[in-house]
């Protein structure tokens, strides 16, 4: 996810602020904002379940938890598809601050879920 969230900023969220700025012509700047704000919410809808990984992913294996195969399958579908959303798609839950918080909250509980009991 944080390569995810590094290639968001440099190649989806400072090419639309540059057009937005004005700073770069061409395009709708209008348009490049939102794609801007979009790819930028969901680098902070990545955070919390990024640091979660970052914490716990180092005290998994001493429970017994084997992370792979389907749960591993099941987050990196989820993962993939919230950043082709990012992308090309729309802003859902995610037009206010508390929403995408909490949108995040709840992403770190699913992956959670799915990679220890799937």
């Amino acid at each position: 996810m944080g390569t995810l969230m590094a290639a968001n900023v440099w190649m989806v969220i400072w090419p639309a602020q540059r057009i937005a700025l004005g700073i770069e012509e061409g395009g709708d700047k209008a348009a490049a904002g939102a794609k801007a704000l979009l790819a930028s919410r969901t680098n902070t809808l990545f955070s919390a379940p990024m640091l979660f990984g970052m914490l716990a992913g180092p005290h998994y294996g001493q429970y017994g938890t084997a992370i792979g195969g389907t749960g591993l399958t099941v987050a990196l579908v989820i993962i993939l598809a919230l950043q082709i959303n990012a992308i090309k798609g729309k802003q859902g839950p995610m037009t206010t601050v508390n929403g995408v918080i909490g949108s995040s909250l709840a992403l770190t509980a699913i992956l959670v879920a799915a990679l220890s009991f799937l």
